[in-house]
């Protein structure tokens, strides 16, 4: 497979990312998921799965909260992970080229989204004269013009910058490499403190502390420890006990009185 193919389809990957949004948002955008992808078409199933792997650990707190609009992890890690695999390069590289890439890609971002709101103006004017069509062009060219985006920055990003991306790596001295690859291995709790730092308040803490023991002093694999929080889950909101007859007796009643008042 020539490098135009590759880069078609790795931009296709990228746009297929940025369609999530469309979709539901099932989190098809992150990098477990994309850098499989990516390897795939490189012919390198395996690398992609363990660059995806730790990619998804490195961009684990990068979700949108509020005001805050983390780094391009679509870009980022769909880049890095074809970077690293055709460049011949490993986990360490990936991780060295992903931020950077996904900050600059973000910033992109935010000149494109600065602009785009420009033609709201249509949709605005189309509901002010109930023309529903001027609302679903608009719709539908807004997300497309960002899928189109997308798409064309991982293209040519990908065809035309592999060689400057390799003398990029060539100028990074090696004790920064392997610093980034001691860095990896601290990935997981980084991602996972911050996370906590969104959702952790008193009531949660001692399940904090009930997974530390489970998982330093009695050695249980992480899957374990989930099997364990799955189960104080179902003990705790009682999603197997039956519903009280009394509940139930209620229930039937407010629906007869509802079907009284019609």
């Amino acid at each position: 497979m020539n490098t135009l193919i590759q880069a078609l389809l790795i931009g296709l990957i990228a746009a297929y990312g940025v369609l999530d949004y469309q979709l539901g948002t099932l989190y098809t955008f992150r990098p477990i998921v994309l850098g499989p992808l990516v390897g795939l078409v490189l012919g390198d199933l395996g690398a992609g799965l363990t660059i995806g792997a730790s990619l998804e650990l490195f961009f684990m707190g990068a979700i949108s909260v509020g005001a805050y609009i983390p780094p391009d992890v679509i870009a980022g890690g769909v880049l890095a992970t074809a970077y690293a695999i055709s460049l011949d390069k490993g986990v360490d590289a990936a991780i060295t080229l992903a931020m950077p890439i996904a900050l600059l890609v973000l910033a992109l971002d935010n000149f494109v989204n600065a602009l785009l709101p420009l033609i709201l103006k249509i949709a605005d004017n189309g509901a002010a004269e109930g023309n529903p069509k001027k609302i679903r062009m608009i719709h539908w060219a807004y997300g497309l013009v960002t899928t189109a985006i997308k798409f064309v920055v991982v293209f040519l990003a990908f065809y035309l910058g592999a060689d400057a991306m390799q003398k990029v790596l060539d100028m990074i001295p090696q004790v920064i490499i392997d610093g980034m690859g001691v860095a990896a291995g601290l990935l997981p709790a980084m991602g996972f403190a911050m996370l906590m730092r969104m959702i952790l308040n008193k009531k949660l803490i001692p399940f904090y502390f009930l997974g530390f023991v489970l998982s330093a002093y009695l050695n249980l694999p992480v899957l374990g420890v989930a099997i364990v929080g799955v189960i104080i889950v179902i003990e705790k909101f009682g999603l197997l006990e039956p519903r009280p007859a009394a509940a139930t007796a209620g229930a039937e009643t407010a629906e007869e009185v509802d079907d009284d008042d019609f």
